[in-house]
C-alpha cells in the first residue's frame, strides 16, 4: 500500500502545479486578445470610418448644361473658288445663370462668330486640328462677348453639332 501512496503523491503535486501555469497563461492571453482587438478597431476606424462624412459621400455631379445656337452659314475666304461653311455650335455652360447670359448677349456672340467664320479659309478647317482650333476660337469669341470678371464667363466648352464645307 505504500507504493500506492507514493504514486499518488506525485500526481497530487502535478495537479497542484498545473493550475498555477494556467493562472499565468490566462492573463497573457487576455492581454494579447485585448491588443489584437484594439489594433483591429483602430484599423477599422482609420481606414474606413475615420474620414469626414463629406469625404465619404461622393460629391453630387451636376449634369452639364448645353445651349445650341442656330446654325451658321457663311462664305469662306476665297482660296480656290467660292466655298461655303455651314456649322452648328453647341456651348457647354456652367449653370443656368450662364444660359441667361448667353441669351442676353446672343446678338454680340453671333456677330463675333460670323466674323470669325467668314475669315477662315477651307484649308484651315479641313483637318481635325483645324476644327479643334476653331472650337477654341469659338469659345474665346463667346467669352469675349459676355462682360464679367471670371475668365470663362460661364462658358466651359463648345462642340460642333454639324460641320459642312461646300
Amino acid at each position: 500500500m505504500a507504493k500506492t501512496a507514493t504514486l499518488a503523491a506525485p500526481v497530487a503535486v502535478a495537479a497542484a502545479a498545473a493550475p498555477k501555469k494556467k493562472s499565468k497563461l490566462v492573463p497573457i492571453v487576455l492581454v494579447l486578445l485585448l491588443l489584437l482587438a484594439g489594433g483591429g478597431g483602430a484599423a477599422w476606424w482609420f481606414l474606413g470610418r475615420g474620414h469626414d462624412a463629406a469625404e465619404a459621400k461622393p460629391a453630387a455631379i451636376k449634369p452639364p448644361v448645353f445651349h445650341t445656337l442656330e446654325p451658321f452659314t457663311v462664305n469662306l475666304a476665297e482660296e480656290n473658288g467660292d466655298h461655303y461653311l455651314q456649322v452648328a455650335v453647341v456651348f457647354e455652360l456652367g449653370d443656368d445663370k450662364a444660359v441667361e447670359k448667353v441669351k442676353t448677349y446672343l446678338p454680340i456672340i453671333r456677330n463675333r462668330i460670323l466674323l470669325l467664320l467668314s475669315a477662315k479659309r477651307p484649308s484651315e478647317l479641313s483637318g481635325a486640328e483645324g476644327k479643334q482650333k476653331l472650337v477654341g476660337e469659338l469659345v474665346g469669341a463667346a467669352r469675349e462677348s459676355i462682360p464679367g470678371d471670371t475668365p470663362n464667363r460661364g462658358i466651359t466648352g463648345a462642340y460642333l453639332g454639324a460641320f459642312v464645307i461646300q
